[in-house]
């Protein structure tokens, strides 16, 4: 039975009484001008002829010579306010001086180690709230020079550029200028601007671009409901007015309003007048581009994301498609009934490894002995597989030639394109394109300059920046960076904010002739982008299941990372 002594804290149980003494041992140390034996506590010395075991006192100095014990460093260091003076250093005592941790190191003093040893106690909280903060992720990925950025098929939510330049020339468009501007667009004239822009601010030909690249055509077009993006926008849309929700006949009217919109939007297409357009829905969207666009030679159609449910139904529509991210560990791609199996393809296969693990038992005269799966097992082992890939950036679909005329009318057809409960049910899917078509809306993306001052080593400096809101396509993208090259001379960075559902958008699909530059039809001179724009959207995608996230400008060269 443990004795009971009047101010002993066995297991530091106390902590006020014991830092009381050790406040008392560092003030009696300090002022010592002889080296001398400290005398020990009275609760001490009771607890010493009680028998009860004790901490040890801070050891000896490494350092040896006979110099007094340093004092074992108090673990609520932190919490002293009292003032420094100047022959104090901020850090404390160095580490060699201090005495190592005794051999009853408690909890408190074991975090207090690892969090020195994580931030130094010289570092001040402003230094690392101002340090950036970099993921592993981040620093791992590699960024690339160039005089061009690749081109990024996703669709951006918020562009945000920054710059030693002001970006005034941005605000506050005269009548005129956004007049000009929107016809412009519309006649799809070129604008070519010199490499630097000496006074941004008085340059009507700047501002009228400008103007003119913020244009986006949509439909349908509800002003109080925000049509783009649809996938995951329940929450922004609950409470907002939808008189069609339980009106049949108003869906109906919406659909054949839709459905005429989207045939305009596929023959302009098809006739090369429109570069792309998307289809978003509220389970995936759909990136239609003309023949000559991408490296490819036809027209291509690319679905992400996909369920097992639309492929199969596209499959029994006698769609062809492909999964060009799907890994067949090997194997070739098979057809059955000139229809791509997509999914099903790995479940032949898996039908064939069956048969011969099974063919085994055969030979030894076992077959009988071993009891082996039923179909529906082997059903359902195979389901599993096509299930986990389900609305991933695996399960992105390549429809391309004829097959997109297929998917269109399947697309229109097909009963589960609009949402039947929830705020999205009865509203038809959002068409996006660059250019007008049958009952579309022209719309404008939003921008404001904002003018702050970032804290420097020096003291502040004047920070521009322009933000850009909005369903962001490619062509918007490269036109105002275009456009931002010559206003900024040369010098910017942007932050890219992407819809990530179409990231995907980015990779090579499988094409059977590469079209260069130079034999790029001129037909496509006609879809309404600036040459310079219809170069960059011709090449072969080299971004893969990523996208642009972050952009720099510095001497007109590129710096790049996704």
């Amino acid at each position: 039975m443990a004795l009971s002594v009047p101010g002993y804290s066995p297991g530091f149980k106390k902590p006020p009484e014991v830092l009381r003494l050790r406040r008392k041992r560092a003030r009696s140390l300090g002022a010592a001008s002889v080296p001398r034996e400290l005398p020990k506590p009275a609760p001490r010395h009771a607890a010493l002829a009680a028998g009860l075991p004790l901490r040890p006192f801070p050891a000896a100095d490494r350092g040896g010579g006979g110099g007094l014990a340093a004092a074992r460093r108090n673990p609520f260091a932190r919490l002293d306010t009292r003032p420094r003076t100047a022959a104090e250093p901020r850090g404390g005592p160095p580490r060699d001086q201090q005495a190592a941790p005794g051999p009853f190191l408690d909890s408190n003093q074991e975090n207090v180690l690892l969090w020195e040893e994580t931030f130094p106690e010289s570092t001040d909280v402003t230094e690392l709230l101002q340090t950036p903060h970099i993921s592993s992720s981040e620093s791992d990925i590699p960024s690339s020079e160039s005089t061009e950025l690749p081109v990024d098929w996703s669709i951006k939510t918020r562009l945000l550029f920054t710059s030693p330049h002001p970006f005034t020339w941005a605000d506050h468009l005269k009548a005129q200028e956004e007049a000009q501007g929107m016809v412009q667009h519309c006649r799809a004239t070129e604008v070519t601007l010199p490499q630097s822009i000496q006074d941004p601010k008085l340059c009507t030909k700047l501002r009228c671009a400008f103007q003119q690249s913020l244009i986006y055509w949509l439909h349908p077009a509800f002003s109080w409901l925000p049509l783009f993006p649809r996938i995951g926008a329940d929450r922004k849309m609950t409470g907002r007015i939808s008189p069609w929700s339980n009106d049949e006949t108003l869906q109906h009217i919406l659909m054949s309003d839709w459905s005429v919109s989207f045939t305009s939007l596929y023959n302009l297409l098809k006739t090369k007048f429109c570069p792309f357009f998307y289809v978003c829905t509220y389970q995936f969207t759909v990136l239609f581009r003309a023949a000559g666009f991408a490296g490819n030679n036809v027209i291509t159609a690319l679905i992400s994301p996909t369920t097992r449910g639309i492929r199969e139904a596209m499959k029994n529509e006698g769609i062809e498609f492909s999964l060009p991210l799907l890994k067949e560990n090997g194997h070739e791609k098979k057809k059955a009934s000139g229809t791509s199996l997509g999914p099903e393809e790995e479940q032949v296969i898996s039908d064939e490894d069956e048969e011969e693990s099974f063919s085994w038992l055969e030979e030894m005269g076992v077959q009988d002995k071993i009891k082996k799966p039923d179909m529906l097992s082997i059903k359902i082992h195979k389901e599993k597989h096509e299930v986990q890939m389900d609305h991933r950036p695996e399960s992105v679909v390549l429809v391309k030639g004829m097959n997109t005329f297929t998917l269109l009318n399947f697309l229109i057809n097909c009963k589960s394109l609009t949402a039947t409960s929830g705020p999205q049910a009865g509203l038809p899917p959002t068409l996006l394109s660059p250019i007008a078509f049958r009952g579309a809306t022209m719309q404008m993306l939003k921008a404001r300059s904002v003018n702050v001052k970032t804290q420097t080593y020096s003291g502040y400096k004047d920070q521009f920046s322009l933000e850009i809101t909005g369903p962001v396509m490619p062509h918007s993208l490269h036109s105002v960076t275009m456009l931002l090259k010559s206003s900024q001379s040369g010098s910017f960075s942007a932050g890219l904010y992407t819809h990530e559902p179409t990231a995907v958008f980015n990779i090579c699909p499988p094409m059977e002739k590469v079209l260069e530059k130079e034999t790029t039809p001129e037909e496509l001179a006609n879809c309404g982008l600036h040459p310079k724009t219809l170069d960059q959207l011709s090449q072969v995608p080299i971004l893969g299941k990523s996208s642009l996230r972050h952009v720099e400008m510095s001497d007109y060269i590129y710096n790049w990372r996704s």
